[in-house]
């Protein structure tokens, strides 16, 4: 092989490592949102529920008898 073919097999193989290296770096950037994405819709799913159910509370708290129900 020429000196000239090797010294562009040597930069393609170089390339591809980085490449290969960025892929497993973006990866695991995505596994990681995910994970945050999923921990951040439960708690909005929680704050939701809470906020509801003190909603209700409220509501019936709110809710007064006629004299006649005493």
């Amino acid at each position: 092989m020429s000196n000239g073919n090797e010294e562009r097999l040597v930069n393609i193989e170089s390339a591809l490592a980085h490449v290969d290296q960025l892929t497993e770096s973006l990866n695991e950037t995505m596994v990681e949102q995910a994970k945050s994405i999923r921990r951040l819709t439960l708690q909005m799913d929680q704050l939701a529920d809470r906020l509801a159910a003190e909603d209700m509370k409220a509501a019936k708290d709110n809710i007064t008898k006629p004299p006649h129900y005493s």
